[in-house]
């Protein structure tokens, strides 16, 4: 999609600061970070949301999460973080191109929202 912004970065045609990178998922640094870490991974291929991801194929959904949690144990926060998605509106998704804010570092409250 020519439009989005997550699908420029996992082009390279945006820059970001790119922590991992491989066929599949772009890991790269929040650029408004709301914890010590906070990350966030995205999948190459262009899905809306997480519910759309799932639907279309579950294979790269659970290798979706597996990259998460590999690259927050990467980034040494051992001690927890939390995986979150938002999807339409009304769950706060403002880029239209599903992908995980890993954040940690700090106690996380909750609850969330």
């Amino acid at each position: 999609m020519s439009d989005c912004l997550f699908c420029g970065i996992a082009a390279g045609d945006i820059p970001a600061d790119v922590i991992y990178r491989d066929e599949d998922f772009v890991v790269f640094r929040d650029i408004v970070p709301t914890a010590p870490t906070h990350i966030l991974v995205i999948p190459v291929q262009h899905h809306e949301n997480i519910a759309e991801l799932a639907n279309a194929d579950v294979e790269l959904a659970g290798r979706f999460v597996q990259t998460a949690t590999t690259v927050a144990q990467q980034e040494g926060v051992h001690e927890g973080f939390r995986l979150v998605t938002n999807t339409g509106d009304e769950g706060g998704q403002s880029v239209r191109h599903v992908h995980l804010h890993v954040l940690g570092g700090r106690q996380l409250g909750w609850p969330a929202g």
